[in-house]
C-alpha cells in the first residue's frame, strides 16, 4: 500500500470514528438526559452514561482534528494555504469539543453535589448548572461553524483537484454550507440546539461524510489527480522566484 493510499484509508476511518462517536455521544447517551427538564436529577442517576458520552465526544474530537491532519500531505500539493487552513479550523473545532467534554464533567460534579445536599440551597446549584449548560451550547454552536469552515476548505480543494469525484466534493460543499446555516440559526435563536430543524440541516453532511469515508477506504484518491499535482504547489512564491533568479 503506497503512501497516498494509506492516507486515504486513515482519513476514511477517521471520518467514520468522528461521525459515529459524535452521534453516539449526543443522540444516544447525552441529549436524552440533558434535554429533560430535571436534567440534574437525571445526570445524578445516570452518571456512567454521561461520562461515557463525554468519552465518546473526546474520541470524536480527536478524530475530527486528525482528519485534516491526515489529509494535509495530499491537499498541500494542490493548495497549501487551504490545506493549512483546514487543519487550523479543525484543530480549533477539536478544542471547542474538549471544552464541551469539560462542561459534561462539571455537570456530573454539580449533579452529585446537588443530590448529596438534598433541598439545601438548590437554586445555587441550578444556576451553576444552567450556566454550564449555556456554555456547552455556545461551544457547540461555534464548533459547528469552525468545522464548517475547515470542511469547506478541504472540500474546495477536492473539487478543484478532482482527488475524489466532483459529485462527492460538490455534495460536501453544499452539505457543509447547510450545516453552517443550521449553526447560525441556533446562534440567532431561530431554532433550538439539536432540534428537528437543525438535525435536518445537519443530516446531509453526516451522510456525505460516510459516503466519502467509504470511497476513500475502497477507492482512495484519483491517481491522475495525485500525479498531476503541481511540483511547486507547496513552495512559497518568493522561494520559487529566488530559485529562478539563482538559476539565471
Amino acid at each position: 500500500m503506497n503512501t497516498n493510499r494509506r492516507i486515504a484509508v486513515v482519513a476514511g476511518v477517521l471520518f467514520i470514528i468522528a461521525t459515529g462517536a459524535d452521534l453516539i455521544s449526543r443522540l444516544v447517551l447525552v441529549q436524552p438526559i440533558l434535554g429533560a427538564p430535571d436534567y440534574l436529577t437525571r445526570i445524578s442517576a445516570n452518571e456512567g452514561r454521561v461520562l461515557m458520552g463525554a468519552l465518546f465526544l473526546l474520541i470524536g474530537a480527536v478524530a475530527a482534528s486528525g482528519i485534516a491532519i491526515a489529509l494535509y500531505p495530499v491537499l498541500r500539493k494542490h493548495d497549501e494555504g487551504l490545506a493549512i487552513g483546514s487543519v487550523a479550523f479543525r484543530l480549533i473545532e477539536g478544542a471547542f469539543y474538549l471544552g464541551i467534554v469539560v462542561c459534561l464533567l462539571v455537570l456530573v460534579t454539580v449533579s452529585r453535589e446537588s443530590a448529596n445536599a438534598g433541598t439545601s440551597a438548590p437554586s445555587i446549584r441550578e444556576s451553576t448548572a444552567a450556566l454550564v449548560m449555556a456554555t456547552r451550547d455556545a461551544l457547540g454552536q461555534v464548533a459547528v461553524l469552525t468545522f464548517g469552515l475547515g470542511g469547506f476548505m478541504y472540500y474546495w480543494v477536492f473539487y478543484r483537484s478532482r482527488l475524489v469525484p466532483r459529485w462527492l466534493s460538490a455534495w460536501g460543499l453544499v452539505a457543509v454550507t447547510s450545516l453552517m446555516v443550521s449553526g447560525l440559526l441556533v446562534m440567532l435563536g431561530l431554532v433550538e440546539p439539536l432540534s428537528l430543524a437543525q438535525i435536518v440541516l445537519a443530516l446531509p453532511i453526516a451522510v456525505q461524510e460516510m459516503v466519502l469515508a467509504g470511497w476513500l477506504i475502497a477507492k482512495g484518491f484519483n491517481p491522475r489527480a495525485v500525479s498531476s499535482a503541481p511540483a511547486n504547489a507547496s513552495v512559497p512564491a518568493g522561494v520559487t522566484s529566488l530559485a529562478g533568479a539563482q538559476t539565471l
